[in-house]
Order: C-alpha cells, then sequence, then structure tokens
C-alpha cells in the first residue's frame, strides 16, 4: 500500500477562510461580551491581549506546526513523533467528534429561530417559547425518547448539507464554501452591529461593556477567564487548527498566517460585544432595568434575551433574520474544521478515501445526533456534554499534550526551527517561554478548578444518571476509544517517517529558500 498525496490548499487565502471560519464561531458571538462585562469590562480588553498573544498566538504556533511539519491528522502526526503519543491525538479526535454530534443540535435551532423571526413567533413569553414550546423540555430524563419531529428533519437536512460540502474535499468543498460564507458573515454582523448602534439605550450598553474596571485586574480569576476565553475561541489544542494546516503547502508562511488568524477572530469578538451590548443597552432601557439585570450569555442570550429583544425593537423581524442567519452561518463553518478531525483521522488510520470516511465518520455522528438531540431530553445532554468536554476533554488534553510532547518528546526546540525555517516571523525565545512553561500552568490551575466544580456539586442541578451517562462515562469512552484506536494496527506501508520535504533544518531550509524564488502570499515557489 502506498500512502495516498495529501490534499493542500491551493492558496493562503483559501486557507485563511477556512481556518478563520473555524475559528469565528458561536462562542464569539454569544460568550465574549458576557466575559468581558463579568471580568472588567473595558480593562479586561488587557488580559484578553495579553493572552491572546501568550497563550493563543503560542498555541497556535505549536498546533500549526505540528500539521505543517507531520502532515497527519493527529493521530498520525503525533504517532510520527513518537510511538507512545499516538493516544494523544485519539483524544483530541474524539472530542471533535463529540463536539459535532451536539454542536449541529444548535445549528438546527438557530434555522428554526432565523424562521421564526419573521412572523416574532415567540410573542411575549421567549422564555416559555424556548423551553416549554419549541424544546419541549424534559429536564429530568436521561433519555425520553420523545422526537420533536420537524426539528428532526431539520437536523437531518443541515447533517447532509454539512456531508455533502465535506464530500468534496478541503479546496472543492471546505474551502470553495469558506470563501463565500466567512465574508458574507461578517458583512452579516456588521449589518447587525450598525442596526444596534442606532438603537435608544446603545450607549448605556456600550458603557457596561468597556467602562473599566481597573480593580478587577488584581483578581486572577480575570486572567484566567482572559485564557479561557482565547483558548475556547480560537479553538486550540485539540487537533482543529493542527488538523488544518497538515494541508498547507510547504513554502507557506505558517507564523504570519497564525497572526491573521489569531487578529480576525479577536477583532470579531470585539465587533459581536459591540452588537450585543448595544442590543442589551435597548432592552434595559426599554424595561427601565439596568444592564446586570439582563446581560446573559451563552443559549440564555440567543434564544431568550435576544429575542425579546427582537420583539420590541423597530424593524425587529429583519434584524432577528440578520441575527439568527449570522448564528448558522457562523456554527456551519466552524463544523468543517470541527467534523474535518475525525474524518482525516479515519482516512490516515483506516486507509480510506475521503467520501468512504465521511459516510464512515460523518454518518456515525449524524446518527448520534439524530438520536440523542431533538428529543425533548436533548438540552441536558447537550449542556452537560458541552461542559464536560470542556474540561474533563479540552483543557486536560492541551495541557497534558504540550507537556508530554513539548518536554517528553523534546518536540519544543524542533517546531521552532520548522517555524523559523518556513515564516518571516521568528519565534524567538518568547514562543517556548509561553508554550512551555506558561501555558501549561494556566491550562493545569483551569483544569483543577473545574474539575473541582464538576465534582463538589452536580453540574446544572441535573440528576445523578444524567451526569453520570452524559458526563463522566463519555469522559470514559473518549480517553479508554483512544486507547482501543491507537491498538488497531496501521495499514501495511504506512509510513510514520516526516514527508522528505520537511526534514530540511531550518539552516538548510533557510538557504534553499534564500536560492529560489521567494515565498509567495500563496504559500509557493
Amino acid at each position: 500500500m502506498e500512502n495516498k498525496p495529501r490534499e493542500t490548499w491551493s492558496s493562503r487565502p483559501m486557507f485563511l477562510a477556512a481556518a478563520i471560519g473555524s475559528a469565528i464561531g458561536l462562542g464569539n458571538i454569544w460568550r465574549f461580551p458576557y466575559i468581558a462585562y463579568e471580568n472588567g469590562g473595558g480593562s479586561f480588553l488587557i488580559p484578553y491581549v495579553i493572552a491572546l498573544v501568550t497563550g493563543g498566538v503560542a498555541m497556535l504556533f505549536f498546533d500549526y506546526a505540528i500539521g505543517h511539519r507531520f502532515r497527519a491528522a493527529p493521530p498520525l502526526a503525533f504517532r510520527r513523533i513518537a510511538r507512545w503519543a499516538e493516544p494523544l491525538g485519539w483524544v483530541q479526535t474524539l472530542i471533535t467528534f463529540f463536539i459535532a454530534v451536539y454542536y449541529m443540535a444548535i445549528l438546527a435551532w438557530a434555522a428554526f429561530y432565523t424562521y421564526y423571526s419573521f412572523t416574532l413567533a415567540w410573542g411575549d413569553k421567549p422564555n416559555d417559547f424556548f423551553f416549554k414550546d419549541f424544546l419541549q423540555m424534559d429536564g429530568s430524563s436521561t433519555y425520553s425518547g420523545k422526537y420533536l419531529g420537524v426539528l428532526t428533519v431539520v437536523l437531518i437536512v443541515i447533517w447532509l448539507a454539512l456531508l455533502l460540502v465535506m464530500s468534496f474535499g478541503v479546496e472543492r468543498g471546505v474551502g470553495q464554501v469558506s470563501k463565500f460564507a466567512v465574508p458574507t458573515l461578517i458583512v452579516l454582523f456588521i449589518a447587525i452591529t450598525a442596526r444596534a448602534l442606532t438603537l435608544e439605550g446603545a450607549s448605556a450598553g456600550l458603557n457596561a461593556l468597556f467602562t473599566p474596571n481597573w480593580e478587577a485586574l488584581t483578581k486572577p480569576g480575570v486572567w484566567m477567564a482572559g485564557y479561557g476565553q482565547i483558548f475556547y475561541s480560537l479553538a486550540v489544542g485539540f487537533g482543529i487548527m493542527l488538523t488544518q494546516a497538515s494541508y498547507l503547502k510547504r513554502r507557506t508562511d505558517v507564523t504570519t498566517t497564525a497572526w491573521t488568524v489569531a487578529f480576525a477572530n479577536s477583532s470579531f469578538e470585539v465587533l459581536a460585544g459591540i452588537g450585543v451590548f448595544s442590543a442589551l443597552g435597548f432592552m434595559a432601557t426599554q424595561s427601565g432595568q439596568e444592564i446586570g439585570d439582563v446581560v446573559t450569555n451563552g443559549i440564555g442570550l440567543a434564544f431568550i434575551a435576544f429575542p425579546q429583544i427582537i420583539s420590541t425593537m423597530p424593524g425587529g423581524p429583519i434584524f432577528g433574520v440578520l441575527f439568527f442567519g449570522s448564528l448558522l452561518l457562523a456554527g456551519f463553518t466552524s463544523m468543517f474544521s470541527i467534523i474535518e478531525v475525525p474524518i482525516s483521522a479515519c482516512m490516515d488510520k483506516f486507509n480510506l478515501s475521503r467520501r468512504p470516511a465521511v459516510i464512515l465518520v460523518g454518518g456515525l455522528a449524524a446518527v448520534i445526533s439524530v438520536v440523542l438531540l431533538p428529543t425533548t431530553s436533548g438540552l441536558p445532554a447537550l449542556d452537560i456534554m458541552d461542559a464536560f468536554i470542556n474540561v474533563m476533554g479540552i483543557v486536560l488534553i492541551a495541557a497534558v499534550t504540550l507537556v508530554a510532547v513539548g518536554w517528553g518528546a523534546g518536540m519544543f526546540p524542533v517546531l521552532r526551527d520548522h517555524l523559523d525555517a518556513v515564516s518571516t516571523l521568528p519565534t524567538k525565545v518568547w514562543w517556548i517561554a509561553c508554550v512551555g512553561v506558561l501555558t501549561p500552568v494556566v491550562l493545569t490551575v483551569t483544569f483543577v478548578g473545574n474539575f473541582w466544580d464538576l465534582v463538589q456539586s452536580p453540574y446544572g442541578g441535573y440528576t445523578g444518571t444524567q451526569l453520570l451517562v452524559y458526563g463522566w462515562l463519555l469522559s470514559l469512552v473518549i480517553y479508554l476509544g483512544s486507547i482501543l484506536l491507537s491498538a488497531v494496527a496501521w495499514p501495511k506501508g504506512t509510513s510514520f517517517d516526516v514527508p522528505k520535504e520537511f526534514q530540511l533544518s531550518a539552516k538548510a531550509a533557510l538557504r534553499e529558500q534564500a536560492a529560489s524564488k521567494p515565498m509567495t502570499q500563496e504559500g509557493e515557489k
């Protein structure tokens, strides 16, 4: 068996569209504004920017360097580093698989609410409408088995659309759709923000968001929140960016690309904060409340607070269509990179071509998603899965990978030399200091604190059975599954060597670069 040539992005702009699309997701819109408000307002931008540079960009360098040098999804990439490291790659792969399972349900909700916005179907009580009428939530059942018919159909349709795009590959599928969808998303949210800024009370919302509370900077929790938001929104440390970078051409300027993706993501977050808090300022003004009384995040912001705002504002239906359409588009572009990780890993491990891998991996994820989530017990399942995967999966595996691969396998100098060989912006000393010391410490502290919270009291007030099935057993499946998948033999003839063209030392690569045609923006000779 000969290794199949790996797909590549045709140009750097194509990759940037896909990478920015994967970074810009629901967390930018419904999480960042709340986190900023709760952690010092305008002064939060200081720890946020520091976290962006020392944590987010540093982790992007790490993921991009591994993906670009070792040319594979996480399992094979880590196997090429060391035999014992392969399970780390499978943990990252299974994390993205289960994120895909529940993330798609939120896209189905956004699709419904885009339609509901035309008639303001939620009426005067968006809270009751969302929980009782729309989801018919059964908060006590672990699995009710009672399906919401139309929601099930919509979820299936969105899955089919996603898998169709994925079947065409990273270039003709993901790249082409992202090239259109990401600019459209940005234009849509600029329109939303422009409209929100004209609302009565918008200035009160912006004052609440950006007025600095300098005392907050003395609290360790505020700095941890900055790092947490960066890791959450950039999707670093669990295989997504690593897999995307594995499709880059050899002569791509990796570090410049990482800076571009990081700052594009953060710029969108600030834009989202302006739009969201302008709207919340309007809501507070109309209801005669303080901003603090109407601020919320996550599902509550998107599907309860915003419908209430849309119902009372001039031109509300148009604003609602734009807002929920943006949520749908942001989530859909993020899903490309999420589901690509297990698809690519399956192609590597089982020597499958793309379409069979899409059918196998995507089909399995879709079946689990459709069985569990469009039911009256779907929301508790989604909420618990998300909480445990973030703590027991993303935070933990990112910390372990940095220590095990960076220090244990001695890869930090190798990755630094690789980045410096192909990039115009050098990593210098700061990168290893950040990714080798600061980031593992931050991730470890974050994990310990969040793990203690999960153990100390039942998350979200859910029943023990719900937490056991969707939290602790899911975590066990991810880690036990990674060991079992690592034990499966690789196809005969699989190469565990770094591809020859990526084996050059930093100095040799720079000599070759100087003797050849300069690197273009597309990363080609």
